[in-house]
């Protein structure tokens, strides 16, 4: 465990730097997934490789304050995810979803 303080942050965090931090937590820190997400996914269909990838290459949306939490939705065409950040090494995904499609 780290110490108390230890990698925190200034939120929120804004598009290059969420992108940026978003990837080195991937690369090089811990992803937790909530027990929310996780059953989110399973209705969906989602794997955590799903999400990984959305997180690497998905748009970043402004944060959303939420329970004294900032939450960050990063989203592709067909799969949104909203993470929070823990640490400057750990991020959350709080939930996700595959995005509903169009009726033809």
């Amino acid at each position: 465990m780290g110490r108390e303080g230890e990698g925190m942050l200034k939120e929120p965090l804004h598009g290059g730097q969420l992108r940026s931090l978003t990837r080195k937590i991937i690369d090089e820190g811990e992803v937790e997934f909530s027990s929310h997400a996780l059953a989110e996914m399973s209705k969906d269909g989602l794997s955590e490789m799903d999400i990984v990838s959305v997180l690497r290459a998905g748009t970043t949306e402004p944060g959303e304050l939420e329970r004294g939490t900032w939450r960050y939705r990063i989203s592709t065409e067909r799969i949104c995810v909203v993470v929070a950040f823990r640490s400057e090494h750990w991020l959350v995904v709080v939930t996700a979803w595959r995005q509903g499609e169009q009726k033809r």
